[in-house]
């Protein structure tokens, strides 16, 4: 795939660089993880900037006003407000779990069961962003086009159970193996494909 070809340095750049991601900043990978659902990338981005800036993970700070902020407007901030909160408070327990020595998959399966707000693409967003998704998929609209397009599925699902998010992640580490690609950066090629960025 020659657009491969023409990314791929830089695709492998922004890999090694979510691999270097400091225990410190996991936090606030978390909080953009929670926020991005319906809501564009960069406002995600904005807000947690903001959050860090005010030192939310040591303040007692009501994010709700920085997510409904009409500059980067978050949707669901009430409901996304009562989130990053709840992750404030059981942070402790989620970066055990993501340092006591589980496979991806085993920390995939505790964050959605634990974490108010993370579904399996969150989740694994997550972990890709932190550098620990080791083979795990974001299947969010972007890549189930794709998948489509290029025949790995045959149509777009309308909903995802844990059981659909399970199939098609298979189906596509299979056309990842198929074509020679690692999945992590057939992940990011297609975004890139699809927003002209390669972002986290």
């Amino acid at each position: 795939m020659r657009l491969y070809r023409e990314r791929r340095e830089a695709i492998r750049r922004r890999l090694d660089e979510f691999r270097q991601v400091s225990q410190h900043e996991y936090f606030y990978e978390l909080l953009y993880c929670l926020l991005t659902p319906q809501t564009s990338a960069k406002n995600a981005e904005h807000v947690v900037d903001r959050l860090r800036g005010n030192l939310f993970h040591t303040t007692p700070l009501d994010p709700e006003p920085f997510l409904a902020d009409r500059r980067s407007y978050i949707r669901f901030h009430r409901t996304k407000a009562k989130h990053l909160l709840a992750a404030k408070e059981q942070f402790e327990q989620i970066l055990h779990a993501l340092t006591n020595g589980s496979s991806a998959v085993e920390v995939r399966e505790w964050l959605v069961r634990n974490v108010k707000g993370l579904g399996y693409k969150e989740a694994t967003h997550f972990l890709r962003n932190i550098g620990r998704n080791e083979g795990l998929a974001i299947l969010d609209r972007h890549i189930l086009r794709n998948l489509k397009r290029f025949g790995a599925i045959r149509s777009l699902p309308t909903s995802l159970t844990r059981m659909q998010y399970l199939s098609i992640e298979r189906k596509f580490n299979n056309f990842s193996t198929r074509i020679g690609i690692p999945i992590d950066e057939l992940d990011l090629l297609f975004w890139s494909m699809e927003t002209g960025e390669i972002r986290k």
